[in-house]
């Protein structure tokens, strides 16, 4: 094992070249894992507002395109695999910075546990009568098995992930491809169980009867949009680390908007809005449509669904791993965390000491939120939201005042570096305070703690530990050098390889 030199001129050791624009977009997409997220989001965005569930997925898609935006100015300048980190510090210093560096963490490691627990469900809802799916040892022990299966392959390279996650999502796109055509046949062969014909009323933005729904909604399709920004995290692993992570992170808002409000429609256009049945209406089917019109929809065939789902959860299993690894490798690379954490792999070239410590604190958070409640698990996934919006809106202010002395020279500054990212972290605080605010309340989510609501302090929490660790740290005679601004600050060189003559081919040919 080999640490990391701030004086290596080739950066922080980790594997230049290796993705091209194709393999970033396809990493950026699985991080999301479109299918799963859509099966645990649809439901609840229909009750929320009903048949304007299509304009819900474009709204909130606008704040993402705009912190997409700031990601890339930022990335333009910074190709820094810290991101959030590495900017809020350039831009604020390093406690907002260390901050923003514990927000991509404390988020990547919730979400692990719900997608590990997913993954376990759907696996056993393939074997029996179902049983096995309810068995909570056997469910809890097999996610475990999965986070330390991909805990294996991130920490195998970045290249042995990408071409997983091509056939991964692959699977993933080619059962939503054959959900619309499914769904759109039984429509217009008149088998739908609730045929609604399309209207564009459906993308009517002032249709909404109530605030409170509508709030509800857009917070709810801010996190199945949420995970693009791992294609910036893999910056210094990609071929010319300042263009495509970027392109890639554009390009991956797109595709997701397309599929969401695609499937979102053929959805709508099969099941209805019914309160019974096999409507999205129905309360009991919110959590999970798929499992509801599964084998309406394809008959023997249904299994598709589940394993598509089982498929989704394990493939954003490995890229979740993929973006906390590396960021807190940058930031034990500037002297914010201990030098152990920018061990570089000398064969690999991935953060090994950090993906490893990634996927056992990831196994200890699931098993120990497992074994002393489901129901708190459940809220710290909901409490999810609170830490993606905190990073996003800081990476928007940060661009915003990072370029500050640029803002007015061009039109194309005044757009990317100041309006877009300003408007889409403001959404995000709005996003993040109205979120907190509603979790407070005790009838919210599953759980009460402290006499409020348990998802309020389970999210509001998780960032306040984050505090404690920063001055626990702080504490420490080994991180003066980053709290005195003199490890990283707005003039420290990047630490990425410059020339792009030094990039190997990429696996997808480096596509640009």
């Amino acid at each position: 094992m080999a640490t990391t030199n701030l004086d290596r001129p080739e950066g922080k050791g980790l594997a230049a070249g290796t993705l091209g624009l194709w393999g970033s977009t396809v990493i950026g997409l699985a991080s999301t894992a479109p299918v799963y997220s859509l099966v645990a989001t649809l439901g609840f965005v229909v009750l929320a507002v009903g048949a304007q569930a299509p304009i819900a997925f474009v709204i909130a898609f606008v704040p993402m395109l705009f912190i997409a935006f700031a990601y890339r100015e930022l990335n333009n300048d910074v190709p820094d695999c810290g991101t959030t980190f590495t900017w809020g510090t350039k831009a604020f210093g390093p406690w907002v910075g260390w901050m923003g560096g514990w927000g991509v963490a404390v988020a990547g490691m919730v979400v692990l546990a719900n997608l590990a627990q997913i993954a376990g469900i759907y696996f056993w809802s393939l074997f029996g009568d179902g049983s096995l799916a309810e068995n909570y040892v056997l469910v809890t022990a097999t996610g475990v098995v999965f986070i330390a299966a991909m805990t294996y392959v991130s920490w195998r390279g970045v290249e042995i992930g990408e071409r997983i996650q091509n056939i991964l999502l692959g699977f993933q796109y080619l059962a939503l491809a054959i959900f619309v055509v499914a769904a759109l046949w039984h429509f217009f062969a008149g088998t739908a169980p609730d045929p609604t014909p399309f209207d564009w009323e459906w993308f009517n933005p002032f249709a909404f009867t109530d605030w409170s729904g509508f709030t509800e909604a857009i917070l709810l399709a801010l996190f199945i949009y949420w995970g693009w920004d791992t294609c910036l995290a893999l910056n210094e692993e990609t071929r010319d680390p300042k263009r495509i992570p970027g392109r890639a992170a554009l390009l991956t808002t797109v595709i997701l908007l397309v599929t969401y409000v695609g499937v979102t429609i053929a959805a709508m256009m099969y099941a209805g809005l019914g309160e019974t049945g096999t409507g999205l209406g129905n309360e009991a089917n919110a959590d999970d449509f798929f499992l509801a019109i599964k084998d309406g929809l394809l008959g023997p065939a249904g299994w598709l669904l589940v394993v598509a789902v089982m498929i989704s959860a394990i493939s954003s299993t490995q890229t979740t791993i993929l973006p906390t690894a590396r960021g807190t490798l940058a930031m034990a690379a500037y002297r914010a965390l201990p030098k152990r954490f920018a061990t570089v792999h000398p064969r690999y070239k991935t953060p090994s000491f950090s993906t490893l410590v990634m996927g056992i604190v990831a196994i200890v958070y699931y098993v120990g939120m497992s074994l002393i409640s489901d129901n708190i698990l459940q809220d710290s996934i909901l409490s999810l939201g609170l830490a993606i919006a905190f990073y996003y809106a800081i990476t928007g202010y940060a661009c915003v005042w990072y370029f500050r002395k640029e803002l007015f020279t061009s039109a194309r500054n005044f757009f990317y570096r100041f309006l877009f990212p300003l408007l889409g972290a403001a959404m995000l605080t709005y996003a993040f305070i109205q979120s907190a605010i509603d979790m407070y309340d005790v009838d919210y989510g599953y759980t009460v703690l402290l006499g409020i609501g348990g998802t309020f302090v389970l999210g509001i929490g998780a960032l306040a530990f984050g505090v404690l660790l920063m001055f626990l740290w702080f504490a420490f005679p080994g991180s003066k050098p980053f709290f005195r601004g003199e490890s990283l600050n707005r003039e420290t060189p990047v630490l990425v390889p410059e020339d792009p003559a030094e990039y190997s081919r990429s696996v997808d040919g480096g596509l640009i």
